[in-house]
């Protein structure tokens, strides 16, 4: 394959492709970025991501293409139990659906991002499945509530800013959870976060009121 490599200061691999890449990147070093020629459509993206399942792949708006290191074992283990928390709340309500992180979300800019655990409410769902029906892919409008968990090769600045980023798309509730800080940060739109320092728990509210989360494991 033709690439023209980089190394940037940070432990990220870019390849710049002039050409179209193979079907499946995932024996290369990660993290990596990837600079496509152009763009790539919701198609062939779904079908780049399809080819590298079990990497965990996001996109920026000019066409860059991220793939990142698999989580760890605590990381993945505190994932699902976030999201099973989330979802055994949203079964006994009725009133959502929660995904994980292998949800894409795809804004018209062409950023795409996976949450770690996001709940739509039902009104929401109804949305996303007439929107699966004209085009189906990725979701393309922000989850009501998102929460992001921070693993071991976040920088705090990155993770906080990828809650902004949620926030700034649309989402009514986010969570930010870091396990090195062993703290929790509450974000509501247009409002600066709130920190909590190694809470017991957190209560959800807004879209998500009734909702509460154990944290002992988190910080454990």
């Amino acid at each position: 394959m033709a690439a023209a490599s980089a190394i940037r200061p940070s432990p990220e691999r870019v390849l710049d492709e002039s050409v179209s890449f193979g079907p499946s990147l995932g024996n290369l070093p990660l993290p990596v970025t990837i600079h496509p020629a152009r763009p790539l459509t919701d198609e062939e993206l779904l079908r780049f991501c399809e080819q590298n399942d079990g990497v965990e792949i996001e996109s920026d708006a000019d066409g860059s293409i991220r793939l990142m290191t698999p989580a760890r074992f605590k990381t993945s283990r505190l994932n699902q139990r976030l999201s099973g928390s989330l979802m055994v709340w949203a079964e006994q309500t009725g009133n959502g659906v929660v995904c994980g992180p292998d949800l894409g979300v795809r804004f018209p800019d062409l950023v795409l991002r996976a949450p770690d655990a996001a709940w739509l409410s039902n009104e929401r769902v109804k949305q996303a499945e007439e929107q699966e029906l004209v085009d189906p892919g990725f979701l393309h409008f922000c989850p009501e509530f998102i929460a992001e968990l921070r693993s071991h090769t976040d920088r705090a600045s990155e993770i906080e800013a990828r809650m902004e980023f949620w926030m700034e798309r649309g989402a009514l509730l986010g969570w930010l959870i870091d396990p090195k800080r062993k703290l929790a940060m509450i974000y509501r739109p247009e409002r600066e976060p709130e920190t909590l320092l190694r809470p017991e728990f957190l209560l959800g509210e807004g879209p998500i009121e009734g909702f509460r989360l154990e944290m002992r494991e988190f910080w454990a």
